[in-house]
């Protein structure tokens, strides 16, 4: 059955107050002087962001609005697939050593930070030392960047020990001191030297969201405010924001003249029929995007189906039925003129254990056991087949679709529902009811509990209580610690937590990010388990210095198997995701890695005032 919004149903004020909307101003419409109606793209996340400073966030919602308001020196192609490296601020590709430890990059003369009182009424051009800054920054222990580790792991030479010297004195950065490894060598040109090879390191700038320039004057112009102050070169500035609520992007009225083109396969026909629409158009074609959060998956869709919004992020699971039945946009909303573009994600679903935790961490037999039986217990099919609504497929190992490691016929213990080898390996480890309560206790006797973060939205709460019944049908008990997504993502980084399930979207082509969560090096950023193993952190360091091929793949094939055997995180699934687009939303595509995509799209048409 499909859904239809029945009449006599929820206004729009009743929809905005059930969204948590009311009073935030979305205008269907903003006046544009001169040219009739602003183009305004309207749509919701379902988290809250975190904050604008490209060093200091990891989360992919803060990360789009950052992809679209800081630029790097590269990006990807929009219609290629795969994947395909272009030039964005850049004069071109790179020159590059044969050892792939030296690279030397242009910056395009002529491009400018969009405008601030930094600047004191100048018009301020982005340089070479403006990336010098930008990257220094995620080594200024006062920053403490979540991807200090990633930038660690490149190798740039005197960068590390700087940071090392000073974490012993306690003495602030010194952004003038030259660092051997990352220099402007005259206005516009910038060279990295490291002391490893490594052949991928422009697939790690490629990440606008986070590489992207920042100008010195403006960060130190509003000191401890860098997360509420972004100003880059961008096709978008910051408008309004109210946390966790609304942010509004306007277009840049300062922004380079920059056109759309792309390279589509040659058999790519959805691809070549948007590059022959819009090739040679001006970016970005639309003047303003707002973005509300909304937690809770009903409003959300129902404010789509009401027309508050313009296009809807990935269809809640709950209503997936209704806006496609059988696979097929449902009839009421094609005769809307409604959009449908479905897709497998580049991301991965996982529970993870803190490996420092006394009750679930540790390397012991007994505490790997227990791992292994939570996960052997959890029914992952189950939850694809109920909460999910068929919208993923199960996962076997870290690694993700689209990425280079991943391999859809691999099949490992990480995929299997077993409660009779679970309950089987917890006995054999002295897990047992022994005062007959139908709860199993530790092997040393004491009151087994595991408590798992979650969040309060509906959806969630669907999914716990599947697991929950999973493992008590083994005989564990588990709780949940409710919070915000914001607030458990802090713990889970400062390693105040002892279980979550969560998402890992990848950011790039290559699989060593994926790795990289078992990394010792990476533990406060990426490596959310806190997993320490040598051999481990050996195929890691191997792995980032290879080229790709035969001797690259079997290191991760390695990674997979000790990634099952010690079960640090327990990979649940990869999601299918269906996006919705109101029929006046023209150009969309979604990417594969990248996260920003606005000013590819058009408003065309006016939309339709929503119903009061």
């Amino acid at each position: 059955m499909t859904f239809r919004a029945p009449a006599g149903g929820p206004s729009r004020r009743e929809l905005l107050a059930l969204a948590g909307l009311s009073g935030l101003g979305l205008p269907a419409q903003a006046a544009r002087p001169g040219s009739g109606p602003a183009k305004v793209l309207r749509y919701a996340f379902r988290i809250a962001e975190t904050g604008f400073d490209p060093a200091r966030i990891s989360d992919i919602y803060s990360r789009i609005i950052t992809a679209h308001i800081f630029e790097g020196l590269y990006t990807y192609d929009h219609l290629a697939r795969p994947a395909r490296l272009k030039p964005l601020v850049a004069e071109g590709m790179p020159e590059v050593s044969e050892d792939f430890r030296v690279w030397t990059m242009r910056v395009r003369p002529g491009i400018y930070f969009s405008a601030d009182p930094a600047f004191k009424g100048q018009r301020r051009e982005l340089v070479a030392e403006d990336f010098v800054y930008s990257w220094k920054r995620f080594a200024d222990p006062e920053v403490a960047s979540p991807s200090w580790s990633e930038v660690d792991e490149l190798g740039i030479l005197g960068l590390a020990e700087y940071r090392a010297a000073l974490l012993k004195s306690k003495s602030p950065f010194d952004y003038d001191k030259p660092i051997e490894g990352l220099r402007a060598l005259d206005r516009y040109t910038l060279q990295i030297r490291l002391k490893e090879t490594r052949p991928r390191l422009m697939e790690v700038f490629a990440q606008i969201d986070t590489y992207g320039a920042v100008a010195r004057e403006v960060i130190e112009a509003y000191p401890g405010q860098a997360m509420e102050h972004p100003v880059g070169t961008g096709p978008f500035v910051l408008g309004a924001w109210r946390r966790s609520s609304l942010i509004t992007l306007d277009r840049n009225p300062d922004y380079r003249e920059r056109y759309y083109d792309a390279q589509p396969a040659p058999d790519d026909k959805e691809g070549q029929a948007l590059l022959a629409r819009y090739k040679g158009r001006r970016l970005p074609m639309i003047d303003q995007v707002q973005v509300a959060i909304i937690e809770e998956n009903q409003p959300r869709w129902l404010s789509f189906l009401n027309r508050q919004f313009d296009f809807l992020e990935r269809t809640p699971e709950d209503f997936i039925q209704q806006a496609l039945p059988q696979g097929k946009l449902a009839p009421n909303l094609a005769r809307q003129g409604i959009q449908a573009y479905r897709a497998l994600l580049a991301d991965v679903l996982f529970t993870v254990f803190n490996m420092d935790d006394p009750v679930v961490g540790g390397y012991t037999p007994a505490r790997v056991a227990l791992r292994r039986a939570i996960a052997l217990a959890t029914d992952c099919q189950r939850e694809i087949s109920l909460a999910r609504r068929g919208q993923a497929i199960p996962a076997q190992s870290p690694y993700i679709p689209h990425t280079t490691a991943y391999d859809a016929n691999y099949k490992s213990e990480m995929g299997d529902f077993d409660p009779a080898r679970a309950k089987a390996l917890l006995d054999l480890y002295g897990y047992r009811d022994r005062d007959g309560d139908g709860w199993r206790e530790d092997p040393d006797g004491r009151q087994l509990v595991l408590e798992s973060l979650t969040t309060p939205d509906g959806f969630q709460r669907q999914i716990d209580e599947l697991w929950q019944k999973n493992l008590a049908a083994v005989g564990l008990r588990v709780q949940f610690r409710t919070g915000k997504w914001p607030e458990n993502f802090k713990a889970l980084r400062a390693g105040h937590y002892m279980i979550w399930s969560l998402a890992l979207s990848a950011a790039k082509p290559d699989a060593q990010d994926a790795l990289a969560s078992f990394h010792s090096g990476h533990i406060g950023a990426s490596n959310f388990a806190r997993f320490r193993l040598e051999a481990m952190d050996r195929l890691f360091d191997q792995a980032g210095g290879l080229p790709d091929g035969p001797q690259r793949q079997a290191l991760f094939k390695e990674s997979k198997r000790l990634a099952t055997a010690y079960m640090p995180y327990k990979y649940r699934g990869h999601r299918y995701v269906t996006d919705l687009a109101q029929p006046w939303v023209q150009g969309y595509r979604r990417p594969l890695f990248w996260l920003h995509w606005w000013e590819f799209v058009d408003i065309e048409g006016a939309p339709p005032t929503p119903p009061a």
